[in-house]
């Protein structure tokens, strides 16, 4: 029989986390002008664009830190529950909003809103996915986020035609409203505290994730200070900086290579949603293929690596439409693919009590590059007046991030040899099954 956990954590914390993702990036399709009166609304141009679809990354660094330190200390389900009932407040705010100041601001509040949903997210899958898992838990539940824009953007797009970016944004924005008594009714922070799985499976949760975090406490007394300041949590600031410039560049600017096509707004939706159902299917495989070799930098590595090279090929073929199309479709998926192992290895190289400040740091510092990309893509573009300059600008960003992943740490030997015995063993979960 499938583990409940699997069918009860996963589903609910994807599904949360995808709301989110929606509440802060359907204002790209809502921003262009093909399709949406938003930039003449708020007198906007090119520069402008970018800096109020990337100001929410200010908001979203503030609560990082003390969001992971919650999650750990206090309660992820608790956390996220308040978190909720914010940024749906925010997010319907942006709606309402009539100038590009009130939008700017209740964009700020936004990423405030959501900063530590994040790292309080992280905590609570460590808390119920051994590490042999959990690679796979970090890409199914981080498949909001491609899932996001697959699923909604059509939507979205739909919305904007029949009832404007304002209308789109509040509807949209109310959705957490209504996921918050599904959230609080299906998550528990532990295994010790759910009363929904078996005492075989409790048990078996229980006892490896005490031995694997037995395994990552430090042998002599190190501060936290020391324990922030190791040179490979700035390693991973750098990679993610670099990552969400990618990301949330591409994102932003994505439709300017569809203008003049004479698509309507659906078609325009449904060209934009594309490259995140395949970043979906990848995702998966990636994961896959990291939890079962063990693996982290080199699945890391790939994946960015194939987003600079097919970005790059984008921009060099944009004469032949559908070929340059193409090659986005491969150039989207690589950050995203790249979450899973990405977000494994903290859990897998530090003891618990540090992991959720950790994430959290690297959350923060890193998602600046949510701003910068769309800021420094937007100036680049109005000032040589086309997007080769700036998307070529990032994709050799990816290639800098893949090259920087070989830095990572690797996962401790002991603990690869902790994995394999479980797995050969396999007489609670064979029990489970």
């Amino acid at each position: 029989m499938t583990q409940r956990r699997w069918l009860r954590i996963i589903p609910v914390a994807l599904i949360m986390y995808t709301i989110s993702y929606v509440d802060r990036t359907n204002i790209s399709l809502a921003l262009d002008p093909n399709i949406s009166s938003m930039m003449n609304d708020l007198l906007m141009d090119d520069r402008l664009k970018g800096i109020v679809a990337g100001i929410f990354f200010f908001g979203y660094v503030l609560l990082q830190i003390p969001g992971g330190y919650w999650a750990t200390h206090w309660s992820p389900k608790k956390i996220i529950s308040i978190f909720l009932v914010a940024w749906g407040i925010c997010a319907v705010g942006c709606g309402l909003s009539r100038t590009f100041v009130h939008f700017g601001v209740m964009r700020f509040f936004l990423g405030v809103a959501e900063s530590g949903v994040f790292p309080a997210t992280t905590v609570l899958l460590a808390n119920w996915f051994p590490r042999s898992e959990r690679a796979r838990a970090n890409a199914y539940w981080n498949l909001c986020q491609p899932l996001a824009v697959a699923a909604s953007a059509p939507f979205t797009g739909w919305l904007l035609g029949a009832y404007g970016w304002q209308r789109m944004i509040v509807i949209e924005g109310a959705l957490p409203f209504i996921w918050l008594p599904i959230w609080i009714y299906f998550i528990t922070d532990h295994p010790r505290d759910a009363k929904w799985i078996s005492e075989e499976e409790r048990t078996y949760l229980e006892t490896t994730l005490k031995r694997e975090i037995a395994e990552l406490e430090p042998v002599k007394s190190v501060s936290m200070l020391e324990r922030l300041l190791q040179p490979s949590i700035f390693v991973m600031i750098a990679i993610y900086f670099l990552h969400n410039c990618a990301a949330y560049g591409c994102m932003t600017f994505f439709t300017s290579g569809l203008k003049e096509r004479g698509f309507s707004a659906t078609q325009y939706g449904i060209l934009f949603a594309i490259p995140y159902a395949v970043t979906a299917v990848i995702m998966v495989l990636n994961s896959w293929h990291s939890d079962k070799t063990h693996e982290r930098r080199g699945h890391i590595a790939l994946v960015y690596a194939m987003s600079g090279i097919s970005l790059i090929a984008s921009v060099l073929l944009r004469n032949h439409f559908w070929v340059s199309y193409a090659f986005m479709c491969l150039a989207i998926p690589g950050p995203f693919a790249a979450m899973a192992p990405f977000w494994a290895i903290p859990s897998e190289t530090l003891p618990r009590a540090v992991m959720g400040l950790v994430v959290g740091l690297v959350n923060a510092f890193g998602n600046l590059g949510g701003f910068f990309g769309p800021y420094i893509v937007g100036w680049l573009k109005g000032k040589y007046h086309d997007i080769s300059v700036p998307f070529n600008l990032l994709g050799v960003g990816m290639l800098l991030a893949a090259g920087l992943s070989l830095l990572l740490p690797k996962v401790p030997r002991q603990l690869r040899v902790i994995e394999e015995e479980v797995k050969q063993s396999g007489s609670v979960q064979g029990s489970l099954k």
